[in-house]
């Protein structure tokens, strides 16, 4: 064998280590993460039933809350979430609400509960993503935390708290 075609067998081999550890590191990473970066990539409509992409929100801390109105612990902790957001955003973090409820009663809800923090509403469409980000029963109130890099950093079955949320990004 010359040293061009060993040279030429030596690159494809390093070639194909490269795609194989990409391929490795893929099967590593959590498939919640993979979920949450599909969400993030898909319009749902909002309270006013128009589609909201939510691109914007890829690439950003992201505290993700699903909620219902008939809910009520997810009733109770949304004026917290709401401070939190607001709190939250001068560090450049988001907080978006995933309504698994109708349209209608949502809207409804927000004129009597008015929350600044965006807010869509994929109703029942939301129990599948529920599932692939880490709540296995599609109970709520349900609350994750991603980092800018997409990562879930931490993930909440039940209620939260002003105080905890802190603790999170502290």
């Amino acid at each position: 064998m010359n040293r061009r075609t060993a040279w030429l067998a030596g690159g494809g081999l390093g070639l194909a280590a490269v795609a194989g550890a990409g391929w490795w590191w893929r099967q590593r990473q959590d498939p919640a993460d993979l979920a949450l970066a599909e969400f993030l990539q898909g319009q749902w409509p909002g309270p006013d039933g128009q589609p909201r992409s939510l691109a914007a929100f890829a690439g950003q801390p992201l505290l993700l809350n699903f909620w219902a109105t008939w809910c009520p612990p997810c009733v109770r902790e949304l004026p917290e979430l709401d401070r939190f957001a607001k709190e939250w955003s001068n560090a450049g973090g988001r907080v978006l609400g995933v309504a698994v409820d109708r349209d209608a009663a949502v809207r409804d809800f927000l004129v009597r509960t008015p929350v600044e923090f965006p807010m869509v509403v994929p109703g029942f469409a939301a129990m599948p993503w529920l599932s692939r980000l880490g709540n296995g029963g599609g109970a709520l109130p349900f609350t994750l935390l991603a980092g800018a890099d997409g990562r879930i950093r931490q993930r909440r079955l039940g209620a939260t708290s002003l105080e905890e949320l802190r603790g999170w990004v502290a």
